[in-house]
Order: C-alpha cells, then sequence, then structure tokens
C-alpha cells in the first residue's frame, strides 16, 4: 500500500531508534556526571512552556472534531484559558474557565 519494502520500513526504524538513543545519550551518558552550566539549566526550564502549545495549538487550529476546520467554540475557550491563565497564575483556574467556555459555546452554538 505505502510502495516501501518491509526492509525499508524497519531500516527507518532502526534507525530512528538509533538516533533517539544517541540524543540522550549525549545528555545521560556523556555530560550525566557533570554539572550543566547555568545558562543552559536557564534555558532547560522554558521546555516545558515551548513544548506544551506545540501540543496544543493544532488542537486548537485544526480539530477532528471539526473535520480540521477553526471552530469559535475551541478558539474562544483557549482565549479564555490564555487570559485566566495570565490574569490569575493558576493553571487549575484556567484549565477549569477554558473547560466551561468550551462547553458552554459548544451548548450555544449546537
Amino acid at each position: 500500500m505505502t510502495g516501501f519494502s518491509d526492509a525499508h520500513v524497519w531500516l527507518v526504524i532502526a534507525g530512528l531508534g538509533i538516533g533517539t538513543y544517541l540524543i540522550r545519550f549525549s545528555f545521560l551518558g556523556l555530560v550525566g556526571d557533570r554539572p550543566l552550566p547555568g545558562w543552559l539549566l536557564r534555558l532547560l526550564r522554558y521546555t516545558p512552556v515551548a513544548v506544551m502549545p506545540g501540543l496544543v495549538a493544532p488542537l486548537i487550529l485544526w480539530p477532528q472534531a471539526t473535520g480540521g476546520q477553526p471552530d469559535p467554540a475551541r478558539l474562544a475557550a483557549a482565549a479564555v484559558t490564555l487570559g485566566v491563565g495570565l490574569w490569575t497564575r493558576n493553571v487549575v483556574g484556567a484549565v477549569a474557565a477554558g473547560l466551561v467556555t468550551l462547553y458552554g459555546m459548544l451548548a450555544l452554538l449546537g
């Protein structure tokens, strides 16, 4: 179906596995017994902040529930979540506000 042979698929899987191992080994095996420089520790603090928008943005902009079309209810819920999060600095409150907004808008818009 895909036009690739089984050997080619397994070669790609093995290559990805080796690459992933080497990336992790570079931190754990080579640098694991030494303290990291302060500038790198400061940068690593922002990793979750950078990853979360990358995970959430496609679910807001191209949701599977609407066939990939932007949805006013999801956009409003994202805006409310962001606003409440910036205003209160409370993750649980921001998520709860976004949840209430999403379900309220879905009920309102149908």
